[in-house]
């Protein structure tokens, strides 16, 4: 239990803090992440009519979606003039494509005539010109109207007054964001703290290697909250094992984003015996590296085991991808290091750990969502980078471990999963209508309430 003389929100974890404990590494840890940003905001329950309702979904649609800035695509799914990459978000759909000039614009994906859509939900490819599949009027690539077909009958109709609509679009960190709201802030402005803690970590640099889009039988926002904390990790992925929960970092930076970053291989002062540093290492050793258990080397005297392991996975990811990952430093190597963007995007910057999760509410029901995971690789200095591979797409029932590129984490994905599916029954049997959070673990959970409420009330 808390200490009663703390105020809410003070109290924390026995052990030292992230910060203090990503100082015994040997390689210093990005200046970024010696930073804590904590708030207090309240104690009252989320209501579960947030997550159930579909009242409350239709005003999302209605007042979040249409002004916040959010990522359509990488720059790399439109790497040439005329590639183009279709956004789709509830009833909204942008077109995302690159000019014969080489720059990004953004188009409403509506026909100027009729309404018809000019390409296919979650479609990509290229093009020359957008031409209407049903009466064949004509946009460059610049949204102008080019070719109105029969244009003897509209005289009311040029392309002063009918060329596509812009969406606002804005790049960064190789990610291409658009914002349906013309009056909306600029992305920078957005992005918070993101470009000065990114600036060291070159994430426009990386491609994707992986990208699975899964459909998840949860609430887009419960969705992300079981992503946002790792109150859960010893439950639901360790067997209830006190010991093996991480140390943690909590942050709410501005408005738009929060962080947590948790240790990987550090000693943890739950286990009622301390691991010895060797002890820490086979652990490790058993979980990521080679199947085998003997194989597990000495650990060098006077070196601990998260600094051994994390010059080992640099080696193993190096030779991997012909690439020297030695000035990584242990906690980039190692730890989970998740950044979110309001409203849907995570961003993990680590070397082991690189994942980008998005995530977008079903159109119509508010019990579903839709999950895209991508990995993201650093790129060769000397060699292109392959093309972004075609989306893996599973239903609510099929395992991740069928993307072969998520390894040992496909089935850490999957017991995620299977707690969805019984968060979405229980918030409909609970007879409190509302859930608890915690008042440091779980403050990125209100921080996202936070928001949407912030919209949902103009």
């Amino acid at each position: 239990m808390a200490e009663p003389n703390l105020n809410p929100g003070e109290a924390r974890a026995p052990g030292p803090t992230y910060q203090e404990a990503i100082l015994r590494d040997a390689s210093a840890p990005p200046a970024a992440f010696l930073e804590h940003s904590y708030e207090f905001m309240g104690d009252h329950d989320i209501p579960y009519v947030n997550y159930t309702s579909k009242e409350f979904l239709q005003a999302e649609f209605d007042k979040l979606w249409p002004r916040v800035w959010q990522m359509a695509c990488r720059e790399e799914h439109i790497p040439e003039p005329g590639d183009y990459h279709v956004y789709d978000i509830g009833t909204l759909s942008a077109i995302v494509v690159r000019n014969s000039d080489g720059a990004i614009k953004a188009f409403r994906n509506a026909c100027m005539h009729r309404g018809t859509a000019l390409r296919d939900p979650e479609s990509s490819g290229f093009c020359q010109s957008f031409k209407c599949p049903f009466h064949g009027w004509e946009y460059d690539l610049n949204g102008k109207l080019v070719h109105l077909p029969e244009d003897w009958d509209f005289p009311h109709a040029s392309a002063d007054t009918h060329s596509l609509r812009p969406v606002r679009v804005d790049t960064w960190g190789g990610f291409v964001f658009i914002n349906f709201d013309d009056d909306a802030e600029p992305l920078e402005a957005f992005l918070g703290v993101l470009p000065e803690h990114f600036k060291d970590f070159r994430i426009e640099d990386r491609y994707i290697e992986t990208h699975v889009s899964k459909r998840l039988p949860v609430n887009w926002k419960a969705a992300e909250e079981a992503f946002m904390e790792a109150y859960h990790v010893k439950e639901t992925h360790a067997g209830g094992a006190d010991y093996s929960e991480p140390i943690t970092t909590y942050d709410v930076f501005g408005d738009n984003v929060n962080r947590f970053i948790h240790t990987v291989g550090a000693p943890n002062p739950r286990r009622p015996e301390p691991y010895t540093e060797q002890e820490l290492l086979e652990a490790l050793w058993g979980r990521r590296g080679p199947n085998d258990a003997d194989q597990c080397p000495q650990l060098p005297e006077g070196m601990t085991a998260r600094d051994f392991y994390a010059k080992f996975v640099q080696q193993q990811l190096g030779e991997a991808y012909d690439q020297d990952f030695s000035s990584y430093s242990t906690a980039l190597t190692l730890d989970s290091i998740e950044y979110f963007l309001f409203p849907n995007l995570f961003v993990f910057p680590g070397l082991s750990l690189p994942m980008v999760y998005r995530f977008r509410p079903d159109p119509n029901d508010p019990d579903y969502s839709t999950f895209d995971l991508y990995f993201l690789r650093p790129k060769h200095p000397q060699k292109e980078p392959p093309p972004p591979p075609e989306p893996l797409h599973l239903s609510v029932e099929e395992s991740y471990t069928a993307a072969e590129g998520l390894s040992w984490l496909g089935p850490v994905y999957d017991q995620d999963t299977d707690n969805m599916a019984a968060q979405t029954r229980g918030f409909k049997a609970c007879a409190r209508g509302a859930q608890t959070l915690g008042n440091y673990q779980e403050v990125r959970v209100r921080h996202v309430h936070k928001r949407v409420k912030d919209y949902l009330d103009g």
